[in-house]
């Protein structure tokens, strides 16, 4: 809270004052500047060193950058092309229009530090393991925090959460055929996911976008 009040004074009135017609997002002591040429971009930069410096901070060496929003219709070439902003990567991606012709954009996706970390906690979970709990037990425990994960990195290019919605249903998978006899066999245990997942599609949350299960679990 203290450093979103002063850097409202030290950046976001200071900006507004200096460069009224760049547009920024601030959170916390993360920013992203929008300008419109590399030139203008330069000069926003070099003022904002000495704005940091004159309030007692200074910009992070490495992760303050210039980056180029390449796409479809800017197809130059630079150092920088992508940033990460509040777990999320902006960078160049495939984008299909409404016609179904695919085009190149530049759009944010979940980032692969957030991934990573989404990752480390559904394997903290052990769901393999919890064969003394009901299926009903295991939809309480991860349905409101899968379907946060769905409402914020699912807001944007929601097919790069896939993978891991997949391996949420691997495991849950092996915990059916842990705690079921008759469905150890993969034929038996498949027959009975499709059945499951097709009678029930919101019995847990992400079914509603993905049901499948990789080819080996």
């Amino acid at each position: 809270m203290l450093a979103n009040l002063f850097l409202h004074y030290a950046f976001d009135l200071w900006m507004a004052r200096e460069f009224p017609t760049v547009r920024f997002e601030r959170y916390v002591d993360d920013a992203v500047v929008h300008c419109v040429s590399e030139r203008q971009a330069r000069q926003v930069l070099a003022a904002l060193q000495d704005r940091m410096v004159e309030v007692g901070l200074r910009l992070h060496p490495d992760k303050t950058r210039i980056v180029y929003c390449k796409d479809g219709k800017r197809r130059g070439d630079y150092q920088h092309t992508s940033f990460t902003f509040l777990g999320f990567t902006f960078r160049p991606r495939g984008a299909r229009a409404k016609d179904g012709r695919m085009f190149l954009s530049f759009m944010p996706a979940v980032s692969k530090d957030a991934l990573k970390k989404i990752s480390a906690e559904v394997r903290s979970w052990r769901l393999h393991h919890r064969t003394g709990h009901t299926f009903a037990d295991l939809a309480r425990m991860i349905n409101p925090i899968v379907r946060g994960w769905m409402n914020y990195y699912g807001a944007f290019y929601r097919s790069a959460l896939y993978p891991l919605l997949t391996r949420i249903n691997a495991y849950l998978m092996r915990w059916v055929r842990k705690k079921y006899r008759r469905y150890r066999g993969r034929k038996e245990s498949q027959q009975a996911w499709a059945r499951v997942t097709k009678q029930y599609p919101r019995f847990i949350a992400h079914w509603q976008w993905s049901t499948a299960v990789p080819a080996v679990w």
